[in-house]
């Protein structure tokens, strides 16, 4: 049996982290910029935020109480009682100071002004306090229907146009494309995740969006999602005048379309879960064939 800290770190979530990191790295080298001290620090810093927001997820359901017998998820371990909640206290502790401690780092690494430091901290802080709030404290916005908003900021300005913005020094607009279209993908990831439990969060009194608008129109958004994340980078490949090889992400295009249709066809909330891990494995070969395609 894995040891319930395994488990509780939820290690599978990290790709996701290194994939938005990844682009944004990949763009910078395109840009003539990249450095590998910025990269290793910058998926330091984030995979001790992801750590710090997983953490905080199951000690936050814990402490609700709204998951109970109703949840169709993976059992969180506090819930179950195999980590006590001062002990995960503890360990969100040192997750948000790895973070801060990375961060810090990063933003000296990457030698910018006093100013874009002081953003690029302050940024560093908003995104801890949004790893703890997801879940934990009064009105959690990860049970108002605020995480696809979040993960989008995140997972796409934040993490791809960030990064971007750490080795360049500067910013391109051209960048928001494929930062905002990895940020669709992270967001249909979590899609597919609250489909699955719209009924277990109906019951609960958590307001998902797809709880808000039902399972039909949820499909819907989902489609709207996939669809989107795609045109995003093509038109940004079209803008870029780059060769024929920039277009590989096309390649991945047939498992989105998989991923859409049965996620429209499987009721069963359990026989979704395979489709969350291809939805996840998707986006990162979407940024894969995408990464290989600027560099070749």
């Amino acid at each position: 049996m894995a040891s319930p800290w395994i488990k509780a770190l939820r290690l599978r979530t990290l790709p996701l982290a290194w994939a938005c990191l990844t682009m944004g790295a990949a763009l910078a080298h395109v840009w003539g910029v990249f450095d590998w001290g910025i990269y290793v620090l910058s998926l330091l810093t984030a995979f001790s935020l992801q750590i710090a927001s997983n953490l905080a997820n199951d000690y936050g359901d814990a402490v609700s109480g709204l998951d109970g017998a109703h949840r169709q998820g993976p059992a969180r371990t506090v819930q179950a009682g195999l980590i006590t909640k001062a002990q995960m206290k503890s360990a969100i502790l040192v997750a948000c100071l790895a973070a801060l401690f990375f961060g810090l780092w990063l933003v000296y690494r990457a030698l910018l002004d006093w100013v874009t430091i002081v953003v690029f901290v302050t940024i560093g802080l908003i995104s801890i306090a949004a790893a703890l709030k997801y879940t934990m404290g009064k009105n959690p916005y990860g049970y108002s229907g605020w995480g696809d908003l979040f993960v989008l900021i995140f997972f796409g300005w934040v993490g791809v146009g960030g990064s971007f913005y750490l080795y360049f020094g500067g910013w391109t607009w051209a960048v928001f494309l494929p930062a905002s279209s990895l940020g669709l993908l992270a967001v249909a990831v979590l899609n597919v995740n609250n489909i699955r439990d719209i009924e277990s969060d109906r019951l609960s009194g958590k307001y998902s969006i797809p709880v808000r608008i039902g399972r039909a129109r949820a499909v819907v958004y989902h489609g709207f999602l996939l669809f989107s994340a795609l045109a995003l980078l093509i038109i940004f490949a079209w803008m870029s005048a780059f060769a024929y090889q920039q277009y590989l992400f096309v390649l991945a295009a047939p498992l989105l379309v998989k991923n859409f249709l049965a996620v429209r066809a499987t009721h069963e909330p359990m026989a979704l879960d395979p489709y969350l891990k291809q939805m996840a494995l998707a986006t990162l070969l979407v940024v894969v064939l995408f990464v290989i395609g600027i560099l070749l």
